[in-house]
């Protein structure tokens, strides 16, 4: 009976301390409607956080730079025809017989190399990228030799 009575009482004394610890508890972690509920996201918000994805690769040529290849590529003789600033069948066959002609990769291809021959093309074009040689000394007089 003794043994009862001391069961009875922890299990009340167990219930009592549940009880007031509860509240203390609930109060350190957020209410569970506060968990489950999404913001609303603003345009503005959305903006902030969105990347605007940078075109990768190089670009199509413009009608004008076509119109530039297509002329130089007749003053070779490769192009027959009035430039037209469309990159058609006519404009790869005529690229091609360029290539094929000056020891180019015959690709009909618009790339740096031909464009250097065509004289259209920056004159680095093919070219590795420079190598950093012996710096002069800041110092004039440290340069002559005594």
């Amino acid at each position: 009976m003794k043994k009862m009575r001391t069961r009875i009482w922890l299990s009340f004394l167990g219930a009592a301390l549940l009880a007031f610890a509860s509240p203390v508890l609930h109060a350190a972690t957020p209410p569970p409607a506060a968990q489950t509920s999404k913001k609303k996201k603003t345009a503005a918000s959305k903006s902030r956080r969105r990347r605007v994805a940078k075109p990768r690769g190089q670009k199509a040529p413009t009608a004008d730079r076509i119109k530039e290849i297509q002329t130089a590529l007749q003053r070779e003789g490769s192009y027959q025809g009035e430039p037209n600033g469309k990159w058609d069948a006519a404009s790869i066959d005529a690229m091609k017989k360029y290539q094929d002609k000056n020891g180019l990769n015959a690709t009909g291809k618009i790339d740096a190399l031909t464009l250097q021959k065509l004289g259209l093309g920056s004159e680095t074009a093919g070219k590795g990228a420079p190598v950093a040689g012996a710096m002069p000394s800041p110092n004039p007089a440290a340069n002559t030799s005594q």
